[in-house]
């Protein structure tokens, strides 16, 4: 008896957490993990992007990264989405100054 009870109470918290979970709302923010920097990016390479190697595949744009106190390109690429969601791209934005690369996210 007391298996069906602690088994009644494990589908009734899970039916819980499920409803609760169920009006969430994720915001996504930028996330910055390089410094501030002084020197303002170079304008965006051209990039051939081509046919997507399969269906639902998203085309992830290159950006400038910092790396050792300058600006590197790193080249776009294709990766399977995100069904409900779309791809914001890395981009640098306007901090103290400077300049700092917000990186790209999914966004619903």
């Amino acid at each position: 008896m007391k298996a069906v009870t602690g088994l009644k109470l494990a589908v009734a918290v899970l039916a819980l957490t499920s409803v609760t979970l169920a009006g969430c709302v994720v915001t996504a923010r930028p996330v910055y993990d390089t410094p501030t920097v002084m020197v303002a990016p170079p304008e965006p390479q051209v990039e051939v992007v081509g046919v997507a190697p399969a269906p639902g595949y998203v085309w992830f744009g290159g950006y400038w990264n910092w790396v050792g106190g300058r600006h590197v390109w790193v080249g776009g690429r294709w990766a399977p989405g995100r069904p409900g969601y779309h791809w914001v791209a890395h981009r640098w934005v306007s901090a103290g100054g400077g300049y700092r690369l917000a990186r790209g996210h999914w966004e619903r």
